[in-house]
């Protein structure tokens, strides 16, 4: 496969992936687009192995992703020294259900154990297969599979009052 073929196939999993993990669309858009950069520059040493590409994309954006969080947060507390030495303050807003929502879920999120937590969303919301996982975590396939069951259990429990029935 081609760069073009992989990035076709996978672009659109990753920015889902990276959008239900937390990053805003436009910045997963650049994620995925700096992902494919960094690919660009390895084609030469890239193996002609989809579950092997489709790793390295992943945790490419992952690590991307971890940056970009880590150099946002030294920026807020930037932020926040030089408001609270000019005595100004934020004043929340009011959350609309949408947000709410998002913070549980995140919340939920946080609360799972850091294996169950990317075996799920690599699989929910990464559109990886069970194999993919498997190769790009380093653990059998019936272990991922153990994972995605053990996460959505454990979200099951945590959201359990936000259960709707109709």
């Amino acid at each position: 496969m081609t760069i073009e073929d992989y990035y076709k196939k996978l672009a659109p999993k990753l920015t889902n992936w990276l959008v239900a993990t937390g990053s805003p669309y436009a910045e997963a858009c650049d994620l995925v687009q700096d992902t494919f950069v960094k690919i660009w520059s390895m084609r030469d040493d890239l193996q002609d192995d989809e579950s092997a590409v489709s790793g390295l994309v992943f945790t490419i954006a992952r690590n991307l992703r971890r940056n970009q969080i880590r150099d946002s947060k030294r920026e807020e507390l930037v932020e926040d020294i030089s408001a609270e030495s000019l005595g100004a303050r934020k004043d929340p807003t009011p959350a609309s259900d949408v947000e709410y929502l998002r913070k549980r879920l995140d919340q939920a999120f946080a609360q799972l154990p850091p294996m169950l937590s990317e075996a799920y969303t690599l699989f929910q919301i990464g559109e990886l297969s069970i194999k993919e996982i498997a190769f790009q975590t380093g653990v059998s396939e019936s272990l991922v599979k153990v994972r995605i069951f053990r996460a959505k259990e454990r979200l099951k429990e945590i959201l359990s009052d936000l259960h709707v029935t109709f």
